[in-house]
């Protein structure tokens, strides 16, 4: 198989450093959330997660449909990712995920198949299967 696309970003600093991309498109402070006992002010790791895990979900909606009767364009679509950090009960930690789904122009059911085509064809979700659970929601407006 052969790669589509790849990329790299350096961290430097953990939680209160710095992520840059190696075109330079991505350069950000980070810092622990305020939550967590850190200073907030930046971006974190869960926050860049949630950004990447809803953009490419709702790519993946798009992706699904192009073949059918019933396409759901870029502005169809809108997807809320919510990710938590929580103990794993090993002395790590552990990730949830909840994608609230929003879909223009489908009936519910409609938009429930495609909901889960698009969980099978996303790769956020094909890497995470198996090891967070994710809660899929959709309604349709």
């Amino acid at each position: 198989m052969s790669t589509l696309y790849s990329t790299t970003v350096t961290a430097v600093g953990g939680r209160n450093g710095t992520v840059r991309s190696d075109d330079g498109l991505v350069d950000l402070q980070l810092s622990m959330p305020k939550t967590l006992g850190g200073k907030g002010g930046a971006t974190n790791p869960e926050q860049l997660f949630a950004a990447g895990y809803a953009a490419c979900f709702g790519n993946a909606v798009i992706h699904v449909t192009r073949n059918k009767e019933a396409k759901i364009r870029d502005n169809d679509v809108e997807v809320v990712a919510t990710v938590g950090m929580e103990p794993n009960g090993a002395g790590g930690f552990g990730l949830t995920v909840a994608l609230d789904v929003t879909l223009a122009g489908v009936d519910q059911a409609t938009a429930e198949e495609i909901l889960s085509e698009a969980h099978k064809a996303c790769p956020y979700s094909n890497a995470v299967r198996g090891n967070i659970d994710v809660a899929l929601s959709v309604k349709t407006r």
